[in-house]
């Protein structure tokens, strides 16, 4: 699947089924098309493979259909970001089967800008898995942006109101 890599400059982008990496999706669709750069869409799926899947054809079978389903996920990202893969971009997609960190890496040279998505995590999910975006400021040789998944918009409140409440929490009636 990498033999098809463009050379020179790229622009990689890692994509999962999170809204960040959404966000992350449009963002290097436009930065690809401002400085003229071929895309590469990766996404790495995390299920368990045997490290030589050629040595028992079960795994051979199980890797190879996690990396169409990597290439299913990358294309559903693209039709709700961009209605679909955009015509006017040198688009490369990649599935890879193991850490996302690890890969992402592997493929990012140095001259490459590297996107990743960042978003909102609780601390169970912080333990279990490793931050991506993390590994990758570590160890990428390549330019490393991260876009953040915008907050969603807070209800606007009256500041009479905020007062008030906070008022009422000091002094509570009788």
């Amino acid at each position: 699947m990498d033999h098809d890599l463009p050379g020179g400059a790229r622009l990689i982008v890692g994509v999962d089924e999170t809204p960040a990496s959404r966000w992350a999706l449009a963002w290097a669709i436009g930065a690809a098309r401002l400085h003229r750069m071929a895309l590469v869409a990766v996404h790495v799926s995390r299920a368990p493979v045997h490290p030589f899947p050629e040595a028992l054809p079960v795994q051979h079978a199980i890797k190879a259909g996690e990396e169409a389903r990597c290439a299913e996920i990358i294309a559903g990202s693209f039709e709700d970001v961009a209605g679909g893969v955009p015509d006017d971009l040198r688009t490369v997609v990649v599935g890879r089967v193991g850490d996302p960190g690890y890969h992402l890496v592997d493929l990012a040279r140095e001259g490459d800008l590297l996107v990743l998505g960042r978003s909102r995590r609780g601390l169970l999910s912080r333990i279990l898995l490793p931050s991506t975006s993390m590994y990758c400021a570590r160890h990428a040789k390549a330019t490393l942006v991260i876009v953040q998944q915008p907050s969603p918009p807070e209800e606007p409140e009256h500041s009479g109101e905020r007062v008030r409440r906070f008022w009422s929490r000091r002094h509570p009636q009788p």
